[in-house]
Formats: C-alpha cells, sequence, structure tokens
C-alpha cells in the first residue's frame, strides 16, 4: 500500500428525501453496513447504491408490491439508451455485449450509466429523460474496450450539503465527476472534471488492455476504485489490477493497494522466484461493499495473469482469488482471506461480498459472507476477519502440464454446503432417458475430468462449476429481517485445454482456452435444475429451499420429450429482496461468448428466451406471479418509490436488440 499526501476526510450529511409516500407503503429497517443516511434513504423508497447499499443487500424495505398484487405487475414505461443513435450514426463502434447498468434513484431522478459509458438521469416516475453526459470514449480510436467489450454497470452517488455528484469510471478509465442537477462535469475535480485512471499506476499500462465497468464506492470521502483488466495471455507483464482510493471533492489520489504485493510488503513471500516482479491482473473487476460504520471497504480480487497457467508464478500468489478488507480513509489491510490458491480456473471472486449481521449459537456477528464462482459461500467476521464456520484446506487433484505448480491443497467452507454441483460425476449427468445418459457419458470420456479444482490439462479438462460459475457477479441478496440469502446459480460446464502457443502468439510457457461444453444433442449436459435460485438460513448455515428459474423444458430437444416441469434455464438470474416478496429476473442466452480476432469477448447473437419477472414468496419459494416481459434482463433489477407508486427497473438488450430500462409496477 502507498500513501499519496494527507487524506482530507470529507463530512457527508444525510440525504434529504422529497417524494410523495404514504407510510403504508415505507418501513424503517437496518441495514448492515449502512449509516443513517444511507439506511434512511432505502427506509423512504430511494436506492442510493448499486445494490440497494454498501451492503450489498440487494433489499428494499418497501411494501407496496405485495404477495396479494403481485400479479397486477404491468410494464410501466420503457427508455431507450441513448446509444443507439450513436451507433446507428457510427457503425464503427461494434456491438455492445450488453446492456448491464443499474440505475440509482435519489430524489426521484434516476441516475444510470450506459454501455458507450454515457450518463443519463431520468424522471422516477415517468422515464423521460433529463440529461444524457456523453464523453465520447468511442472517438478515442481504440476500437472496442479490454474484456468484455462495450458495456458499464452503473455510476456512484455522493452528497456533501448542496453537492451533488454522480462519479463515472468509463470504458477507457476515465474517472468523471458530474454535477447531479446539470450533467455537467465539476471544474475543480480532476482536470476539468476527469481523472485519468491510466495514469499513476505502477507501470504503464495499454489502454486496450485496461478499463472500467462497475462503479466505485465512496466511504468518508474516498472514492474507491477497482478495474477491469484484460483476462488474457498476450502480454506480459499484464496490467496491475491495484486498487487505489481517491479525494471525492478534488480527485486527487490518496493511497494505492497493491494486490500483488511490492518489495518488502507483507505477502510478497507467496510469489516465488520473485514473480511478483512482473504478475498483473489480480483486479477487483467485480462490484466492492463497504461497511461505511467501521470505514471498511471489502474487495473481491481476482486471478492473476494468466487464468489457467501458472508456471511463471508459483506459490499461493496473494492477493490473487482473495476477498481483501481495507481501511478506507488509508488504504491499509485489515484482513484478508485467500479462496483460490494459485488460481488456473478463472475462478475470480466475481460479485460483491454481501454484509449481513446473523447470530450463530447464540453470539451475534457482523459478518460478510462471499458467493464464488466454485460455487461456495465463504463467511467472514467481517470485523476481524475469522471464519464464522470452519473452513478446511482439502487436497486436491495435480497438474499434468509440464512446468505447472498446482497448490496441493485448497480452502472448502464448513458451512454453508456448496451452493451447486461441483465437479464431475456420472451421477450428475443428464439423464432423461438412458440414452441420454449414455450419449452424456461418451462426452465426457473424451476430456480430463475429476473433483472440484482438476487443473486444466493440455487434453482439455471438463470444469465444474464452469468458468462462469456457479455463482457470478449476480451475486447474493440478503433479508436482514430474517437473516436469509439468496442467491442464483447456473450449470454450465466449461472444457479449458493448455497449450504451447504459436511463435508470437504469447510470451507464457503455454495460455490456455475455453468453451461451453453442451451435453446430448444440445441440451445441457448436467441434470437439471439448469439454473436455480438458493435460500441459505445465514444463522444456522443451512440450506432452506432451492427453485429453478426459468423454463428450461423449453428447449427444443427437452420440448419432444413432453416433459412439462419446470427444468430452470441455464442463465444468470437476479434476485430482489423487499419487505414482502422476492422478485427475480432472468437473462436469455446461455453458453460461452465468442472469442473474436484480438481476444476482446462479446456475445454477438445475444437473444431473449422466455422473458420473464416472476414474484416468489421469500420464505417458501412458491411462485406468486409470472409477468411477460418484452425482453429478458441483463443486468440487476432495483426498487423504488415515486409519486406514489413503487417500480422495478431493470436493464434488457444489447448485440443486436435494442437497449433499454424497463420498469413495472402495479
Amino acid at each position: 500500500m502507498r500513501k499519496a499526501g494527507s487524506l482530507r476526510l470529507i463530512t457527508v450529511v444525510g440525504l434529504a428525501l422529497t417524494f410523495f409516500a404514504t407510510p403504508a407503503t415505507l418501513h424503517a429497517q437496518s441495514i448492515p453496513g449502512g449509516l443513517p443516511e444511507s439506511t434512511k434513504a432505502l427506509s423512504q423508497g430511494e436506492w442510493p447504491a448499486y445494490a440497494g447499499s454498501y451492503a450489498a443487500s440487494r433489499y428494499s424495505p418497501l411494501t407496496q408490491i405485495d404477495r396479494e398484487n403481485a400479479k397486477n405487475l404491468r410494464v410501466a414505461w420503457r427508455w431507450k439508451s441513448p446509444d443507439m443513435a450513436i451507433k446507428e450514426a457510427n457503425p464503427k463502434i461494434g456491438p455492445t455485449r450488453a446492456n448491464e447498468s443499474t440505475p440509482l434513484m435519489i430524489g426521484g431522478v434516476l441516475y444510470t450509466s450506459t454501455s458507450l459509458s454515457q450518463v443519463a438521469a431520468i424522471d422516477a416516475a415517468t422515464g423521460e429523460t433529463k440529461w444524457v453526459f456523453d464523453p465520447k470514449v468511442y472517438e478515442n480510436g481504440l476500437g472496442i474496450p479490454a474484456n468484455d467489450g462495450w458495456l458499464h454497470r452503473g455510476v456512484a452517488y455522493w452528497r456533501n450539503g448542496d453537492d451533488e455528484r454522480i462519479i463515472m469510471l468509463t470504458a477507457f478509465a476515465q474517472m468523471i465527476a458530474l454535477d447531479v442537477k446539470t450533467g455537467k462535469p465539476v471544474p475543480g475535480f480532476g482536470n476539468d472534471g476527469r481523472v485519468d485512471l491510466a495514469e499513476g499506476l505502477r507501470r504503464p499500462v495499454d489502454r486496450d488492455y485496461y478499463t472500467m465497468s462497475t462503479p466505485p464506492v465512496i466511504v468518508r470521502g474516498v472514492i474507491v476504485v477497482g478495474s477491469s483488466v484484460m483476462d488474457w495471455w498476450r502480454k506480459s507483464p499484464s496490467p496491475p489490477g491495484d486498487v487505489r482510493g481517491f479525494d471525492v471533492v478534488t480527485g486527487r489520489l490518496l493511497w494505492t493497494f497493491h494486490t500483488v504485493p511490492q518489495g518488502e510488503e507483507p505477502g510478497v513471500e507467496t510469489w516465488q522466484r520473485d514473480s511478483w516482479r512482473q504478475a498483473g491482473n489480480a483486479n477487483v473487476w467485480a462490484p466492492m461493499s463497504a461497511d461505511e460504520d467501521l470505514g471498511y471497504v471489502y474487495l473481491p480480487v481476482s486471478t492473476p495473469t494468466n487464468d489457467y497457467y501458472g508456471g511463471h508464478r508459483p506459490g499461493d500468489g496473494l492477493y490473487g482469488d482473495s476477498l481483501v478488507c481495507i481501511e478506507a480513509a488509508t488504504g491499509r489491510k485489515v484482513w484478508h482471506y485467500q479462496l483460490v490458491h494459485h488460481g488456473l480456473w478463472d475462478y475470480d471472486t466475481p460479485a460483491a461480498p454481501t454484509l449481513i449481521d446473523v447470530t450463530v449459537d447464540g453470539k451475534p456477528i457482523k459478518a460478510v459472507a462471499q458467493v464464488t464462482k466454485q460455487a461456495f459461500v465463504y463467511v467472514f467476521d467481517r470485523v476481524s476477519g475469522k471464519p464464522v464456520w470452519p473452513i478446511e484446506e482439502q487436497p486436491v487433484p495435480a497438474s499434468s502440464v509440464p512446468g505447472e505448480s498446482a497448490s496441493k491443497t485448497q480452502p472448502f467452507p464448513t458451512r454453508p454446503a456448496p451452493i451447486d454441483i461441483q465437479g464431475v460425476r456420472e451421477e450428475d449427468l443428464v439423464d432423461f432417458t438412458p440414452e441420454f445418459r449414455n450419449e452424456a457419458k461418451d462426452i465426457v470420456a473424451k476430456y480430463d475430468h475429476g473433483p472440484l479444482f482438476t487443473p486444466p490439462s493440455e487434453r482439455g479438462t471438463i470444469q465444474v462449476p464452469g468458468v462462469a460459475g456457479g455463482g457470478n457477479w449476480a451475486g447474493a441478496a440478503i433479508d436482514p429481517e430474517t437473516g436469509m440469502l439468496y442467491v442464483g446459480s447456473y450449470r454450465l460446464p466449461f472444457v479449458v485445454t493448455v497449450r504451447r502457443p504459436t511463435p508470437g502468439e504469447s510470451p507464457y510457457d503455454f495460455i490456455g482456452e475455453f468453451r461451453y461444453l453442451p451435453g446430448p444433442r444440445g441440451v445441457p449436459l448436467l441434470k437439471p435444475p439448469f439454473g436455480s435460485i438458493l435460500a441459505i438460513d445465514m444463522n444456522s448455515g443451512e440450506h432452506r429451499w432451492r427453485i429453478p428459474v426459468g423454463r428450461g423444458e423449453l428447449i427444443p430437444p427437452i420440448r419432444q420429450l413432453g416433459i412439462r416441469e419446470r427444468l430452470g434455464f441455464p442463465t444468470r438470474s437476479w434476485a430482489l429482496i423487499t419487505k414482502t416478496v422476492m422478485i427475480v429476473v432472468q437473462s436469455g442466452y446461455f453458453g460461452a461468448p465468442r472469442l473474436p480476432p484480438g481476444g476482446t469477448r462479446r456475445i454477438a447473437d445475444l437473444n431473449n428466451f422466455d422473458p420473464h419477472l416472476w414474484v416468489y414468496d421469500k420464505n417458501s419459494g412458491e411462485m406468486l406471479a409470472e409477468i411477460g416481459l418484452p425482453a429478458n434482463a441483463v443486468g440487476a433489477p432495483m426498487t423504488y418509490m415515486a409519486g406514489g407508486k413503487q417500480f422495478i427497473v431493470f436493464p434488457v438488450g444489447g448485440g443486436p436488440l435494442v437497449e433499454e430500462l424497463i420498469a413495472v409496477s402495479l
């Protein structure tokens, strides 16, 4: 960690909230990790942070939509992204991957980012645009942004008295502070409202390898910024994934936390043969969370370069694939826990850690729960970092790749039980008929396979969960009243193959490639439910129920079998919890994104599949309502009150589809 000058602390005052809401629609509820300002904002019907609060709870105490009237939900308005007109006028921009931004709502106004890094303010009741700010990052001649291409997931909000700002991190690594009233850059922030995030790192970075796609957190006047680094093997060294803190008023750099320890810093000994000097990535691309009362920020750190081969980086490699707690004011590390040693599976820590207050064996605990791609939920005391339930180091298979030094053990939580299938076992293969089961066995026999953490191989290893999870960036939602955690999961096996690069292709001895592995006749390889949501009692660590989400029975080869039961659809889904119900939306495609020339991943054939919004009893998982939608969601939903109505809003579209926000209300 490196300090940069003295820290100027900013006092954040309460949010002033003025809009129609009747007492029957509001319920004051303490949210773990939330100061009274953000808790009050939620209780009065706002949505002040990406996941509702920096606790990443995806919870709102609103009650207007309930189990009795949920069947009456309808589309209230649709807002078309201004990106559409820009792409039509500039076809060289290329397609967007997906429209994934979840808006904020403060004072009756929605604030959202777009795939092309624009920012818009929208009337929360009507969907009418109030202003749009276009930084025109698509005009810089760099082509499609790194890693995931054109996509963005949201903005952050900060207020001190009359000074209200939206903070945007763009696809080409600019941080922009906007005045919420005008949509114009704040002159005193950085250079005319902008800070170049590609500068000031410990080594120069190529902008085509370094980007931002998720919003920062703002705690105690400090903007905490992660990054999205090209997840590939073409260059060495790869850009560092260091996390930085900036003054929210001036944009001045305050500190840097090295996600790969440098020099004499603690943890550098886990990078053998001085591999810390060249190692890159280990970035925080997923949303972060924070306990505003403690002043702590929780970092879900991803895998070091390159994802599937680590012969050049022997050792466990801190802080790769770790949950790290830092102090927002200084960047000082408070505690950490490595969830994957010497990562070889692209098991990035993929979601915001969820803050939840629980009582375990009669003892109250301020906890943090981390959902992972490998289908674990790791649970810690968020103050001390001590595991709430024991985590055991268990032996795992060795690697067959020359020069690889896979860890001999990996950490397995004793509670909760895994949220989905782990490893490849015959009893988990699809078995609609004996013929399907035999065909599935024949597919599996073509590749190496085994239990969780079986390393990638030159023949090709079937990875379950796949590189997309298990859990992924959809993360979890919590009910602070009951201590229940709700997490979506999907069953997408991948084949990961390690090979020697061709001359000039890569500086590494081996590189890895992945592809989705379909089952017999194009159906999913693993048994249903293909996509599901699981409810876990976090006071005990026990699973309570699992429900399928989506209708995999409509996949043509399955439909021909005459199966009518709900099988779930193998794709990402998002849960939103309120005082009364659980609301779920789901994406409409599955399988691996294509990999075009140059390495940037994008979904070239984004499609809609049976788009719905579902409302469930959050205590039992009983379906209460199934509402048809014009398109599948591709980002997380949020909810708020405006004009006396409770709205649910989520993003749709991308690729060839129109990019919109859809608002649903009674």
